[in-house]
């Protein structure tokens, strides 16, 4: 059975375990510690929006997003910025019930949309999000200036 919900404090062990595997997908050390604090300072100071699907108890994936706004549009925008399901639950619809609870977000706090991106490499993601809806914007060039 499937359930999707708002994460909660309580779910920081289980949740900090994902997490940890979605960043060794990305080349990222582990640190699930860390990680741990990531996420409860992001839940407690209200940073981001946390979904997570479960499955018997056991938490299966997670979606974070970030709010945005957009001037031109005068709304407020969310960055889907993390989505990741356990290999072991893969392929059985929790991607696409966590995208299901990103829409309602943006429904529900009068957003203009969700934006987000994967690398063109993700055969996965790039087959899940158009078939979510998700409409692929090409007409820009995405730069990034980071500290690392």
């Amino acid at each position: 059975m499937k359930i999707t919900r708002k994460v909660t404090v309580n779910d920081i062990d289980q949740l900090a375990e994902l997490f940890d595997q979605y960043r060794i997908f990305y080349h990222k050390n582990s640190d699930v510690q860390k990680a741990a604090i990531f996420l409860r300072e992001r839940i407690e100071n209200k940073d981001s929006a946390i979904f997570v699907a479960e499955s018997e108890g056991s938490l299966a994936g997670f979606v974070q997003l970030y709010p945005l706004f957009s001037s031109t549009r005068m709304k407020r925008y969310w960055l889907l910025n993390d989505l990741f399901v356990n290999e072991n639950f893969r392929g059985k619809g929790f991607s696409k019930a966590l995208i299901e609870e990103a829409k309602d977000l943006a429904r529900s706090t009068n957003a203009c949309g969700i934006l987000l991106e994967t690398g063109k490499s993700n055969d996965i993601g790039n087959k899940l999000y158009p078939g979510c809806g998700f409409k692929l914007y090409d007409e820009v060039n995405f730069y990034e200036w980071t500290t690392e």
